[in-house]
């Protein structure tokens, strides 16, 4: 699992944990001091923010264990997969661009970093050097021919 994705994960964990066992408590027990909890708008809402954050964590906790069960050494080695770094021809606009695949925690687009779940992540795994490929993007479909590829392997 890549170390960076997991220590933001962690990070959020842990924020999440302080605020559920340190903060959160203070405020129920200020809340529940003024009184008559049936209308007590603060202890509804520190209640309702506990109910949010206790779900956070739960998924933060799940996907956590799921990127620590994924088996790196059965990522192909001639296939376009999570780790790549590609070189694409965008054929609609005439330019190059380049992509590395990462995990959804890591992405930012900005830098180039695109998540293996995006609609173009997803439309180009497995995909090898010389394959055109289509994606249906939220702003249309996209062409792009696969110019250049290096795996995890090849870093």
């Amino acid at each position: 699992m890549p170390e960076e994705a997991k220590k933001k994960l962690e990070e959020e964990i842990q924020r999440i944990e302080y605020e559920l066992h340190n903060e959160l408590p203070k405020e129920l027990k200020t809340a529940i001091a003024m009184g008559d909890l049936s209308e007590n708008a603060e202890y509804h809402m520190a209640k309702q923010r506990q109910e949010i954050l206790r779900a956070r964590l739960e998924q933060l906790q799940k996907r956590l264990h799921d990127l620590a069960m994924v088996d790196l050494s059965r990522i192909p080695r001639d296939r376009i997969a999570f780790g790549s770094r590609v070189v694409l021809y965008d054929l609609q606009k005439g330019a190059e661009i380049k992509y590395k695949l990462v995990s959804s925690e890591e992405s930012d687009v900005g830098k180039g970093l695109i998540s293996t779940t995006s609609p173009i992540g997803r439309g180009l795994m497995g995909k090898q050097v010389g394959d055109v490929v289509k994606v249906q993007t939220p702003a249309g479909v996209k062409e792009f021919e696969v110019l250049k590829l290096n795996t995890i392997y090849d870093e």
